[in-house]
């Protein structure tokens, strides 16, 4: 007797090549950054971090495109993830301002990779905000692309790192606790890429391109920065009074005056980690 089918939208079993092949490049560019870093080669490391949140992107949407999900691929994109946004631009950070500064240095990259490995778990575990328009905590693409931005800037106009090296340590800790805050960043999930668009706008993407590439690291460093800073602002606009849920601990009894409005996803945990891309 035939049963009626139902649509599963759960990660299947199995490995499959073209979007484990993206995960390995977003492996290798971070293993990379490393080496690049204690080589002395810091504009090649922060771009190898950039590189990697390329390869981050496309496995992902690929995997979708192609129907190719798996839970290998997810396990190994955390993985990846983990080496490529968390170790990778610690250490890259450590190599170019923190080295010299004993204690102090090695700790504020530990604190980064520690809230880069706890960002991940609660992502994985679906803790917390589950609302698709926004991220809970500064995703660890964007926070590896301050320090990777910093880096890149710093090298570019030839500053020493160890000259700057309490600087470099106080940014590299606050981008990592803001990892595992609970400020809202807006995860741009409600763009409807699809929708026309007037010949005025896409000669502003043009330009916009046309600006980051002619100075890449001040830029990328500038916009994702910006984003950062974005998150604080967005959470107290939505707050009818600012509590400590809403800033670290669990977001539960958070009270955000928007999510009222929509009710949050109910998609399953496997979903929830293809649609929200970036950890």
């Amino acid at each position: 007797m035939p049963e009626s089918k139902t649509h599963d939208t759960s990660p299947r079993k199995g490995i499959y090549l073209l979007p484990n092949l993206l995960t390995t490049g977003g492996l290798f560019s971070g293993f990379f950054a490393i080496v690049s870093s204690m080589n002395g080669r810091f504009e090649a490391a922060a771009v190898a971090i950039f590189i990697a949140m390329i390869f981050d992107g496309l496995d992902g949407r690929v995997a979708r495109l192609t129907n190719t999900q798996s839970e290998f691929g997810a396990q190994y994109d955390s993985m990846s993830d983990m080496l490529s946004f968390g170790i990778a631009p610690a250490l890259v950070a450590y190599n170019w301002g923190l080295a010299e500064y004993g204690k102090f240095g090695w700790l504020a990259a530990f604190i980064y990779v520690a809230c880069a490995a706890l960002r991940l778990a609660r992502f994985n575990a679906n803790l917390g905000v589950t609302d698709g328009r926004f991220f809970q905590g500064l995703a660890s693409p964007a926070a590896a692309a301050i320090i990777a931005g910093m880096v890149w800037s710093g090298s570019i106009y030839q500053v020493d790192g160890d000259n700057i090296g309490y600087l470099v340590g106080l940014l590299t800790i606050v981008t990592g606790l803001l990892m595992v805050s609970n400020f809202r960043y807006n995860s741009f999930k409600d763009l409807n890429w699809r929708d026309r668009v007037s010949f005025l706008t896409i000669l502003m993407v043009v330009l916009i391109f046309v600006v980051i590439a002619a100075r890449p690291a001040e830029m990328l460093f500038g916009i994702f920065f910006i984003y950062a800073c974005s998150g604080p602002v967005t959470t107290i606009r939505s707050v009818r009074k600012l509590k400590l849920e809403h800033v670290l601990g669990d977001s539960d009894d958070a009270d955000f005056a928007d999510a009222d409005k929509e009710p949050k996803t109910t998609d399953s945990a496997a979903t929830a980690k293809d649609d929200n891309k970036s950890l």
